[in-house]
């Protein structure tokens, strides 16, 4: 038997699931100078660099073709991710095990999909070697959710990024959709799947205007899939740059789009839903020239529900509220103080403190600081300001639920389209 309790492979690309840090090219030095090579991990160089007498040779003076290293890795795996297609078929005609897992859960076939070696993938099929299993998979037809989408009618022949790189654009029936596919780490950690699970029941219930369209998810297959209706005008943040300042009336209008989609999800029943990262880049403009709150979850899908602060990577600094950076409970409020920095921006023309780095941003909040107002006392409806303050409120309790921004919102609107027909008939009459 192989001894592997000190054998590693090291060599060229890693297992597809492995953490990011361990996986791509190595240094490509191996073991250290005079130091035995295990057989083994001979076998797996020699499936690495295509060396197929090599292999031949190790696997007739009786090296086990299933041979594992210490990460559980076989010459298969290895050259599943080089793309080395003769080696994967002569390992296979000599019992190389199809659907052998490394210890991070890969096959294979899921580095070859993985690494894009489409005629490996072909190869492995053939001789029988299937996706992983997703874990949300059923066992009975009648137990596939009704949001499930085959994802043989997902195509990605023409795809491209999104912003934020989060979804990518593809075909469904016909149609342009936003899709994110969910990384491999959910395969291992049940919390993030019972996670993923409760975020799926509760979109297929989301229906408003001022909230982008849930259409559906690949969940019985990997990679898992989430569909989003896709908004081809872009984000409030890419608008804004282009746009500067915007009119009293558009920043009023688009105000109370947010507002009507936020005020949707708070209001959900049982339990309202958070967003935690609203900001411009999580709004999109439609068709119509309406705003819809996209990312309302999505980016926290795969992340444990937990009163624990943000970090950096899960919500943009300059709009998240000072509770959120600390060690204190948070509710709906947050989104609130959110909402008022975005406000502001419409009017201003720039982000909440755009002369401060980001890290500086939070410490300003923490210390009572708000973002100047700038702008001509004209451009700010009456009440506007007021609005803002409150809903920035240092005190999360004293800032107003969106169902009262609503209210405030329409007042001023009523009250700016009023001047501004009286202002009309005033020129028309000069």
């Amino acid at each position: 038997m192989e001894n592997k309790a000190a054998a590693r492979f090291t060599l060229g690309k890693q297992s597809s699931m492995a953490p990011e840090r361990e996986r791509g090219e190595s240094d490509g030095r191996g073991n250290e100078e005079g130091e035995e090579i295990d057989g083994g991990v001979r076998l797996m160089y020699s499936a690495n660099e295509g060396d197929l007498d090599g292999i031949r040779e190790l696997l007739d003076s009786g090296i086990d073709v299933n041979y594992r290293d210490i990460d559980d890795r076989t010459a298969l795996h290895v050259a599943a991710c080089q793309g080395q297609t003769d080696v994967v078929s002569l390992l296979l005609q000599r019992g190389a095990d199809v659907q052998s897992t490394d210890r991070w859960g890969s096959t294979p076939l899921g580095d070859a999909i993985y690494y894009k070696n489409h005629d490996v993938i072909k190869l492995l099929e053939r001789h029988g070697a299937k996706p992983l299993m997703a874990p949300m998979h059923v066992n009975h037809a009648r137990e596939v959710p009704e949001y499930e989408i085959d994802p043989k009618e997902v195509d990605f022949t023409n795809s491209v990024d999104i912003t934020k790189g989060t979804f990518c654009i593809a075909l469904w029936r016909g149609t342009q959709v936003a899709v994110k596919r969910v990384g491999d780490e959910v395969f291992t950690d049940e919390d993030k799947v019972r996670a993923f699970r409760d975020e799926l029941a509760l979109f297929q219930k989301i229906r408003h205007p001022n909230v982008v369209q849930f259409l559906g998810a690949v969940t019985q297959s990997s990679p898992m899939m989430i569909v989003t209706e896709y908004l081809p005008k872009g984000d409030l943040r890419a608008f804004l740059k282009k746009k500067g300042p915007l009119k009293p009336m558009t920043a009023l209008r688009y105000a109370l789009d947010i507002a009507r989609g936020m005020n949707y999800l708070h209001e959900n029943k049982p339990a309202p839903i958070i967003h935690r990262d609203l900001e411009p880049s999580n709004i999109l403009r439609d068709d119509s020239r309406h705003l819809k709150v996209a990312d309302f979850g999505v980016s926290k899908l795969l992340t444990v529900k937990e009163d624990k602060p943000l970090t950096s990577l899960e919500a943009s600094y300059r709009y998240v509220a000072p509770e959120v950076f600390s060690n204190h409970d948070y509710d709906t409020k947050v989104d609130v103080f959110s909402f008022a920095l975005i406000l502001q921006e419409m009017i201003e023309g720039c982000p909440p403190f755009s002369a401060k780095q980001d890290n500086d941003v939070p410490k300003a909040y923490a210390a009572r600081e708000r973002p100047p107002f700038n702008a001509p006392a004209k451009n700010y409806a009456h009440g506007l300001k007021e609005l803002i303050e409150d809903c920035w409120n240092e005190k999360p309790a004293k800032r107003p639920t969106f169902r009262q921004i609503i209210t405030k919102l329409e007042s001023i609107q009523d009250r700016f389209s009023h001047k501004q027909r009286w202002k009309a008939c005033a020129f028309c009459f000069h």
